[in-house]
């Protein structure tokens, strides 16, 4: 039976535009018409009442969710918490992520992602393995006791039979070029993130397969004067892609209006970082055997370190829109259309339009989630 989602301003490539009805066949989009079309007229209706229509959000980062960390336990269930946790703010795509652990973790996170897929939870698009080849330097929250270099097991790992998009962000000085080149001809995404690199080694790893930047501004090199850094490489790069954290915490909004009129129109993505407290009630977990608290929107240490955040995406497109000054198209584009473009899945997912996958979502005047569907199928989040 053929859905017809009318009543709706919806998102396509000319911006938001009303009059248009969108027809679901099964778990893909089988295009826009106008109302008056016959195939609107014999489908089932699904009045959005106003509504605005967007591609569902993809969150490249998302260690926790509904109370629980990946890292806690990598398993198939955690999984299915985490996300139905974030379908709620509008998070129809996501990648498990497991902060930086031993070699034993990092294989149970993966057959549990793996599996995740092939169960078909909801949204599971592959997994972000954020470490353990980082900079102790910029070791953030991650326990550096963890950290280590890669080794060809590693590759052996990393490159093996995945279900889904592998996402590994390392330090690029903690990693040879053939090494690099070794991991995304074995089709790994690498980003750089917790890096301590200077400029020229940042170039250097951008020409060897390094296609992007894991929460820009946070835990890497500045950009300054002399000494442009992994941030002045980020920007001056017209190929990659750079997640942002956009939650008025970890960058400043005026840094972030900066960076984002320096890169390329497509290149910035919106990503959570998220940790248990989102969807949850309780606003406390415990990490590397240190409790994290989250207090109006932050998550920190007892002496003030920065530990993921209690965002989710819908609140991360309402703050790239009121705090950054980016239209609301554009923003929810941040949020879908250009992360399935960094993860390689701008074929089948991020747009309304014939043919992708019916992963969607229905705001709310005030930004919230009033509905979303994840391959067809329809939940209401409110």
């Amino acid at each position: 039976m053929t859905t017809a989602l009318v009543n709706g301003r919806v998102l396509t490539d000319h911006g938001l535009q009303g009059g248009f009805a969108v027809l679901l066949e099964g778990d893909v989009i089988a295009g826009l018409a106008l109302p008056s079309d016959p195939r609107v007229r014999a489908a089932e209706r699904h009045d959005l009442e106003g509504r605005v229509l967007l591609p569902g959000f993809i969150d490249c980062q998302v260690n926790g969710g509904g109370g629980v960390l990946f890292n806690d336990a990598p398993t198939v269930e955690t999984i299915r918490t985490i996300g139905a946790a974030h379908r709620r703010f509008g998070t129809t795509g996501f990648l498990p992520t497991l902060i930086s652990d031993d070699v034993d973790v990092m294989r149970r996170a993966i057959e549990a992602v793996n599996a995740a897929i092939e169960e078909g939870v909801p949204g599971v698009l592959g997994i972000h393995l954020e470490g353990p080849f980082l900079a102790p330097e910029r070791k953030g929250v991650h326990n550096p006791a963890k950290f280590r270099t890669v080794d060809m097991d590693d590759i052996a790992m990393l490159a093996g039979k995945h279900n889904g998009v592998t996402l590994l962000t390392l330090a690029p000085e903690r990693a040879s070029i053939d090494t690099l080149r070794q991991l995304t001809e074995a089709g790994v995404t690498v980003a750089a993130g917790h890096t301590a690199s200077d400029y020229e080694t940042m170039r250097d790893a951008l020409r060897n397969g390094v296609r992007g930047f894991t929460h820009l501004f946070n835990a890497m090199t500045p950009f300054t004067s002399r000494e442009p850094g992994v941030v002045g490489a980020a920007l001056e790069d017209p190929h990659s892609w750079c997640g942002l954290i956009v939650d008025g915490h970890h960058v400043h909004p005026a840094t972030l209006r900066v960076a984002i009129a320096a890169k390329p129109r497509q290149k910035m993505f919106l990503v959570t970082d998220a940790m248990p407290p989102v969807g949850a009630s309780d606003p406390s977990f415990v990490l590397n055997g240190e409790k994290i608290t989250a207090r109006d929107g932050v998550c920190q240490t007892a002496s003030g370190v920065l530990a993921g955040s209690a965002l989710d995406m819908a609140t991360a497109v309402r703050n790239t829109v009121e705090m950054v000054g980016v239209p609301l198209a554009e923003a929810a584009r941040m949020a879908s259309t250009y992360p399935a473009a960094f993860l390689g899945l701008e074929k089948i997912f991020g747009k309304v339009t014939a043919g992708y996958r019916a992963d969607l979502v229905a705001l709310n005047e005030d930004y919230s989630v009033y509905e979303t569907w994840i391959a067809g199928a329809c939940q209401r989040c409110e």
